[in-house]
C-alpha cells in the first residue's frame, strides 16, 4: 500500500484538480449572481406598471349604476375576457375598481362590505377601498381601473398602477 485507503477508493488527477482554482469559481459565481440581480430587478421595473395595449385601453360597459346596491361590489371583465376586475360602489356617487388579481400570487380579491375593505383569501392579505394594502404578503396595491359614469351606465376606461 503506497499511501492512505482513501486516495485509492477515490483517487484525484491533481492536473484536473486545478483547472478550476477556487478564486475563478468564486469569480464566475459573484458574476452570475450580479447578473440574476439584475435580470430580475429589471423584470421587477416592468412588472410593476400597466402598460396599454397599442392604441391605448379599450373604453367598455361594464355595467349600470342601478344593478349595484350601495355598499355592494360586482365582477366584470376589463380590459379583456379573463381579466377580472372588481368594481365597487362606495357611496351613491362614489365608484372605485380594481383587478382581482391579489399582487402578492395572483388570487382573486373579495368585497368585504362590513369592514369596507378587499381581502385576499389565499393569503390573509387585506386591502382598503382605494386598494392600498392594509396588511398580509401583498408587495404593492392593487392596479386601479378608471371608470367613468354616463346616466345609467358605469364604463371602464383605462387601467392606473
Amino acid at each position: 500500500m503506497s499511501g492512505p485507503a482513501w486516495k485509492e477508493d477515490f483517487p484525484v488527477s491533481w492536473v484536473d484538480d486545478h483547472y478550476v482554482t477556487r478564486r475563478e469559481f468564486t469569480k464566475s459565481l459573484g458574476l452570475v449572481s450580479c447578473a440574476a440581480c439584475v435580470a430580475n430587478g429589471a423584470l421587477l421595473a416592468t412588472a410593476g406598471a400597466a402598460q396599454p395595449p397599442p392604441g391605448g385601453w379599450p373604453r367598455v360597459l361594464v355595467g349600470r349604476v342601478s344593478g349595484v346596491p350601495v355598499g355592494g361590489s360586482f365582477v366584470f371583465d376589463y380590459p379583456a375576457a379573463g381579466d377580472r376586475c372588481i368594481l365597487l360602489r362606495l357611496e351613491a356617487d362614489r365608484f372605485a375598481a380594481f383587478s382581482q388579481k391579489c399582487t402578492h400570487l395572483g388570487c382573486p380579491v373579495l368585497w368585504q362590505p362590513g369592514p369596507r375593505r378587499l381581502y385576499c383569501p389565499c393569503h390573509e392579505g387585506f386591502f382598503d377601498e382605494e386598494g392600498r394594502v392594509l396588511a398580509g404578503p401583498p408587495p404593492r396595491p392593487l392596479p386601479r381601473i378608471g371608470i367613468e359614469r354616463e346616466g345609467d351606465d358605469l364604463w371602464a376606461i383605462g387601467i392606473r398602477s
